[in-house]
């Protein structure tokens, strides 16, 4: 698209998600427009467009992605409908921000692929972590040297979320804390250290037909050992935290998922100690300038298809080491 014509986005759904990850960062990127809204309760739809401003409401998915004044599609709908509507989207000739997870299982996640692929639509998963600065800083550093060759590394994602209504409970959704809130170590520890040779060991412990906690240990084709923990609700009900262990020191991050809300990298090793602070620019904002710029000026989308599919046969690969079945 020229750069001088605003991509026009709509989304399915009036999942709060929606707020953070786009209405807030398109008020912020230049070239973007939120310009309508979709659900299946028209009232639903006419109130969220309502409250934040939304030109245009449509009444059905379908409606929306034939909209010829639409370029664009975000999807925060549960992760089981994702495919779905990440297909029909692309076959429609819209280009798609979908939210992680991409799909709920590596085999949806191909079958979108396949779709994708020679499209020309930009499809691209909100995996908004990602494009943070703070993650390209940890790769140089790991790089570096500095703390050695890491031979260990933890990861946790824990927060407290009770047994409910809520989607994350829903097995036939997509729900548990894997697929949810671990997404973000397990994708974190691949993007430091390359894809899992195998899992070593995964255990889960569930409630309403998911994974409320569940633990596992990964082994990297580099070598080293990760440890990842993610619950809904146990007794760690809060914890984010990242630590990597190198043979001459250690690195620590604190809130590595969403660092723009105060993110720190403590660092001993052969130079000393010290702790670099990261700028407190929202993901969300750096994921839609990369999506734009990859709508616009065909930039490369780092948080792609294929990517995705890597990361889904991993969490389908913990799934089955804890004795589960991937998520439907």
């Amino acid at each position: 698209m020229p750069e001088h014509e605003p991509i026009r986005i709509g989304i399915l759904g009036t999942a709060r998600i929606g707020y953070e990850a786009l209405l807030v960062p398109a008020q912020q990127v230049q070239g973007v427009h939120v310009a309508v809204i979709a659900s299946r309760d028209p009232a639903r739809a006419r109130a969220y467009a309502a409250r934040y401003r939304i030109p245009r409401v449509h009444s059905s998915y379908e409606a929306l992605l034939t909209d010829p004044d639409i370029d664009a599609v975000y999807i925060p709908l549960p992760a089981a409908l994702h495919a779905e509507w990440t297909i029909a989207a692309i076959e429609a000739g819209k280009h798609v921000l979908c939210e992680k997870p991409f799909t709920s299982n590596a085999e949806a996640a191909a079958r979108v692929a396949s779709v994708a692929d020679g499209s020309g639509q930009v499809v691209m998963e909100a995996y908004h972590t990602h494009h943070h600065p703070l993650h390209a800083r940890l790769r140089e550093i790991v790089a570096s040297g500095e703390v050695g060759q890491i031979h260990t590394a933890s990861a946790t994602f824990c927060i407290p979320i009770p047994p409910n209504r809520d989607i994350r409970w829903n097995l036939t959704l997509g729900g548990g804390s894997l697929l949810d809130v671990g997404y973000y170590p397990v994708r974190t520890l691949t993007g430091l250290f390359g894809q899992t040779s195998h899992v070593e060991h995964a255990k889960a412990w569930l409630q309403q037909g998911v994974d409320r906690r569940l633990e596992a240990t990964l082994r990297f084709d580099s070598g080293a050992t990760g440890k990842v923990v993610s619950s809904l609700w146990s007794r760690q009900p809060l914890n984010l935290g990242l630590t990597l262990q190198g043979q001459t020191g250690q690195i620590k991050v604190t809130r590595p998922y969403h660092p723009h809300q105060g993110s720190r990298i403590q660092i001993k090793g052969i130079d000393g100690q010290r702790t670099e602070r990261t700028t407190r620019k929202p993901t969300y904002t750096y994921q839609l300038e990369a999506f734009r710029n990859a709508i616009q000026r065909g930039t490369d989308v780092e948080t792609n298809c294929a990517a995705a599919v890597r990361q889904l046969q991993t969490l389908d690969a913990i799934y089955a080491a804890a004795g589960l079945q991937p998520r439907p």
